[in-house]
């Protein structure tokens, strides 16, 4: 099995209740999430005057392939009802994947480990909780030293 981190984000409406329903879809359309993060409140970042976002990372442990994994969580995201109008836009879920077990994917719809995540403060804490000693497969640093390192003004928030 392959253990495969994703990002779980929401920053319209039932925040929580988006995430506990993407948890959900992804348990029955893709595997069981095998460990979740706590939620973290994070300011909006990319665009910045949109309203502040709730993230997690969850692990799920599966044979699937990755490009398989992104058609079903893209899905999933339609499902919900996500709408992709404005780039780094509000939304009511995100779901991205981070890491696919050690791989190195670059292909024209997905790259992994995700290329901008070890830049993402709202990405490393909530995976630092759950994946400290995870080495990130192209920097070659744990993921905990990877969120000490990273200097950043965003504020993020353990609920």
């Amino acid at each position: 099995m392959i253990d495969v981190y994703l990002l779980l984000g929401s920053n319209l409406g039932d925040r929580q209740g988006y995430l506990r329903q993407a948890i959900n879809l992804i348990e029955e359309e893709v595997a069981p999430v095998s460990v979740a993060s706590s939620l973290y409140e994070t300011q909006s970042w990319g665009k910045t005057d949109e309203p502040d976002y709730l993230n997690q990372v969850v692990c799920i442990k599966t044979e699937l392939p990755a490009d398989t994994i992104l058609k079903k969580i893209l899905n999933i995201e339609l499902m919900m009802g996500r709408k992709r109008e404005v780039k780094w836009g509000s939304r009511i879920i995100d779901i991205d994947i981070l890491f696919y077990g050690s791989d190195i994917i670059d292909e024209p719809n997905l790259v992994v480990p995700h290329p901008q995540l070890h830049n993402r403060m709202f990405t490393l804490a909530p995976l630092a909780e759950i994946a400290p000693d995870f080495v990130h497969p192209l920097l070659g640093k744990h993921i905990f030293e990877l969120k000490t390192e990273l200097k950043s003004n965003l504020h993020v928030k353990k609920l």
